[in-house]
């Protein structure tokens, strides 16, 4: 006899769930090859260096841990890229999983680009290949510049500053230090005394300064003098030099023979003048067209003791600078002359043309910020700068030529 399946819908329920219960059970085992398909890839991928990290399925089944390849490529983060579009076209990933990939795949990209930066960076950074140059030989030692000061003189940084931009090594000296035999003159190759009111202008501007210096270190003036090294006297310091006997000095006596005394105005001048360098023994003005440059002086007319005096000055090229206007017309009278000196001369030289005096105040117009219109334009500051330079061009001469 045989049994037929009962038509009741127990039965029927029964016989749809044992179905389910094969579809699952297939659909488990499908998971399970297509889990283990994907691991081999996985790992075959990982060998290759295209994954460094683990790899977690959306189902949260763990794969084994793959070690990252040492090199990378940016190429190798375009597969990833490439075969992470594939299996999602033809096989279903889970999402989670793309995205997983996807993050590798940038990852790898980044730290490529990151070790292609540094790779660049340490191309620049490397030290590069310089040809060998020959050593230059030693700097000259640079010309030693004494500005003495003291006693009512009160321009001296101004003048040490003038030095100094022209190349001299300048050295402000207080008058007792040489009296006294602490500072020597002989270690200097320039000697300049700026201006001020030394000793208050007491009896006549420069006097008393004059007569001090006559007896203290006379002896290692006259033989700063001999040796033919420059010495500069600006304002108070042309003086000094003038009641000294040292300017103009004709004679060779070392006698006074000329003078500054009051200003024809009668009163205090303080004004910016011209100065227009002429033919003449002193070399200090050579390539200077004009000096723009304030006076500040009560004392500043020059008087030569006699006109016999005046015109040995000027046949014997002792008259370096004069005053004149803006158009270099050294025939103006004041206030372009602005003490009243006899045929407008602002400065005067030994007949060797090494000793110079001026009452004009070059060292303030080395600066394009001292010009009172600099703002508009108009400074000329080079012109300066370079009397200095030729002081220090002069005394390094002299070093030169000891040393020889």
């Amino acid at each position: 006899m045989v049994k037929h399946a009962p038509s009741s819908k127990k039965g029927k329920k029964a016989q749809i769930g044992k179905s389910k219960k094969s579809a699952k059970a297939a659909a488990k085992k499908m998971k399970r090859i297509n889990l283990a398909r994907m691991a081999k890839k996985t790992s075959a991928r990982a060998k290759q260096g295209q994954i460094s990290r683990k790899i977690r399925p959306h189902w949260n089944q763990k794969i084994p841990i793959q070690t990252q390849a040492k090199k990378k490529l940016p190429a190798k983060a375009k597969k990833i890229k490439k075969q992470i579009s594939a299996k999602a076209k033809h096989k279903k990933i889970g999402s989670k999983t793309l995205k997983i990939l996807a993050k590798k795949a940038t990852g790898v990209e980044m730290k490529a680009k990151q070790k292609s930066d540094v790779a660049k960076a340490a191309k620049i950074m490397a030290p590069t290949k310089i040809a060998k140059i020959s050593t230059p030989a030693k700097e000259q030692r640079k010309p030693r510049c004494v500005v003495l000061a003291g006693f009512g003189l009160n321009a001296e940084a101004e003048l040490a500053h003038a030095f100094s931009l022209a190349g001299a090594d300048a050295e402000i000296v207080h008058f007792s230090d040489i009296s006294s035999g602490k500072k020597k003159l002989e270690n200097y190759e320039i000697f300049a005394i700026p201006g001020g009111w030394s000793f208050g202008d007491d009896i006549a501007g420069g006097r008393v300064l004059s007569n001090k210096l006559k007896h203290t270190f006379r002896s290692q003036f006259e033989a700063f003098v001999s040796s033919g090294k420059p010495i500069l006297g600006v304002c108070n310091g042309f003086q000094t030099l003038v009641k000294l006997g040292a300017l103009p000095n004709i004679s060779g006596a070392s006698n006074q023979e000329a003078t500054l005394t009051f200003n024809k105005s009668g009163r205090f001048e303080d004004r910016w003048v011209y100065l227009k360098p002429q033919k003449s023994v002193c070399k200090y003005f050579e390539g200077v067209s004009f000096i723009n440059c304030p006076v500040r002086h009560g004392e500043g007319q020059f008087v030569p003791r006699d006109k016999k005096l005046l015109d040995a000055l000027a046949k014997g090229g002792m008259v370096p600078i004069k005053y004149c206007n803006e158009l270099l017309d050294d025939s103006a009278s004041y206030p372009q002359n602005p003490n009243g000196s006899v045929e407008n001369i602002a400065g005067i030289c030994d007949p060797t043309g090494k000793i110079l005096g001026l009452m004009p105040h070059p060292e303030c117009s080395v600066i394009r910020t001292q010009f009172p219109r600099f703002t508009a334009g108009i400074s000329s500051e080079k012109n300066s700068l370079r009397f200095f330079e030729n002081i220090v061009k002069a005394a390094r001469e002299y070093v030169q030529e000891v040393k020889k």
